[in-house]
């Protein structure tokens, strides 16, 4: 090496930023994935799956309770106003009140309930909050919450949508 030659600092030598460049981007993905991670919300994980399976034999009992029981009606929405007429195998449901939980397929933040309160035997009212739009599946239970009929429906209904107790299915 000659006194002549000159030195280029070290943010402009080639092998400073081949030899930093790797765990510089190690460190911002790391970084990445560690803000991601602990951000999403984990509802779909479940640490109990011993519970899980036994809430669902309990709710296929449920849905044989109301099949056996004989449950079917009709669902009327009117804007926000809803109306629910039920029937078992012996004649009007003649609970206190009702409840109808709304589930959104996709998005578990639109999740309603609504509880029907008895206007006369077989006749129940509830107000919905919101606009509820698309497709949802619904769980009516009883007070006691003994038996279930489950569905779906596209709302708004444009006639009377028919609720009816079905076979209960595993899986």
């Amino acid at each position: 090496m000659t006194e002549d030659t000159s030195v280029a600092p070290w943010f402009r030598q080639p092998w400073f930023w081949f030899l930093t460049i790797f765990p510089i981007a190690a460190i911002f993905s790391g970084t990445t994935i560690l803000i991601i991670g602990s951000s999403v919300d984990r509802s779909m994980v479940t640490d109990d799956y011993s519970k899980e399976g036994r809430g669902i034999n309990m709710a296929i009992a449920r849905d044989q309770k109301a099949l056996d029981l004989g449950i079917k009606g009709g669902l009327s929405i009117d804007g926000r106003n809803a109306s629910l007429t039920l029937n078992k195998a012996e004649g009007p449901a003649d609970y206190p009140y009702l409840i109808m939980s709304f589930y959104h397929p996709t998005k578990a933040d639109r999740d309603r309930i609504v509880q029907f309160r008895r206007v006369s035997d077989g006749e129940y009212t509830g107000s919905m909050a919101g606009n509820m739009d698309g497709r949802w599946y619904y769980d009516i239970q009883g007070p006691d919450n003994d038996w279930r009929v489950k569905g779906e429906v596209w709302l708004p209904v444009e006639n009377t949508h028919a609720v009816k107790a079905t076979n209960p299915t595993q899986g």
